[in-house]
């Protein structure tokens, strides 16, 4: 099985298991409707998928970014720019720091520090959710630029060349990372997600990454990226629906807390109910790919009265 096998399967299977999180088909129609009448984006670019320089700054931008793309349990102590999420903040600070500097090679990524990280995205090492943060960055940081020295001479592009291109296989590769490494377990059940390695790949086939890019194929087999908005929107729509005592734990903003049961039945419920979605505008020949809808999901709930309504708070390094 390959890897987007794998997860399916799995996600599937934690679906029909689960204690805590139900998945309502029927309320699949009416979003496959907004997704037919609106099948873009709703909201502004990712600042991911904009070219910083020359292809190869680009590669390694991205890379770069979805290293430390997870924090969303910490979001809610993050410094923010006025107008934008944590996510938003993050891509936009180091978006700049690249334009203004270019790319750190491999050996200095694995050199920074929770300092370093701290001024790039102008955060306050004072304020101790802040600071936990970008002891978690630096982490990241310093594990990417080791993986690319040890294995790759430096190379960002050493990861799809390994893959010869392949999407999964690069997701894969970017596993070996025990940051990108993102596996539960529920029950007696292994519960692959590789949430940011599949989505670094989505973003360098989204990027102006040259040659490298062009090579990328088997993107349709890529997953649903499994993290707390995209959940949270299918809930907002009706599809997910929480027990009563897991509702009441988010809307009262506890934390979930990272792999217990009823996160892993959030996150793989999502998954499963995107590939449902795909199914369901499939039979109405609408072709697509969970690649596809996932970022739709996503910035679905950037909607106000999305975001207004709690989501499930978990702290993590995978989302």
């Amino acid at each position: 099985m390959t890897l987007g096998d794998r997860i399916r399967a799995a996600c599937a299977e934690v679906t029909k298991r689960a204690r805590h999180v139900r998945l309502d088909e029927s309320a699949l129609a009416p979003l496959a409707d907004a997704f037919a009448a609106r099948p873009e984006p709703l909201a502004g670019a990712d600042p991911a998928h904009l070219p910083v320089g020359p292809p190869q700054d680009t590669l390694a931008f991205v890379l770069t970014l979805d290293a430390v793309n997870f924090g969303s349990g910490w979001f809610p102590h993050l410094a923010k720019r006025p107008g934008m999420s944590g996510y938003f903040t993050l891509a936009t600070s180091l978006r700049e720091h690249f334009e203004r500097n270019g790319p750190w090679q491999a050996e200095a990524l694995s050199k920074l520090t929770p300092t370093d990280c701290a001024t790039v995205f102008g955060q306050d090492l004072a304020v101790p959710e802040q600071a936990e943060l970008m002891q978690h960055f630096a982490h990241a940081w310093n594990e990417l630029g080791t993986f690319l020295l040890e294995r790759y001479g430096g190379r960002f592009a050493g990861p799809l060349a390994e893959a010869d291109g392949n999407a999964e296989r690069t997701a894969e590769i970017l596993g070996r990372m025990s940051l990108f490494h993102d596996v539960a377990r529920y029950d007696d059940l292994e519960v692959p997600f590789f949430k940011r390695a599949q989505i670094a790949v989505a973003d360098l086939a989204e990027a102006d990454i040259g040659e490298q890019g062009e090579r990328l194929h088997g993107l349709e087999r890529l997953t649903a990226f499994a993290d707390n908005l995209v959940p949270h929107t299918l809930r907002c729509d009706g599809v997910l629906h929480y027990a009563p005592e897991l509702a009441e734990r988010i809307e009262r903003g506890d934390l979930l807390p990272a792999g217990s049961p009823e996160e892993v039945e959030i996150r793989a419920t999502g998954v499963h109910a995107v590939e449902r979605l795909v199914a369901a505008l499939t039979a109405r020949g609408i072709e697509t790919t969970a690649r596809v809808v996932d970022p739709w999901l996503w910035h679905r709930g950037q909607s106000p009265a999305v975001k207004a309504r709690p989501r499930h708070r978990t702290r993590t390094v995978f989302y």
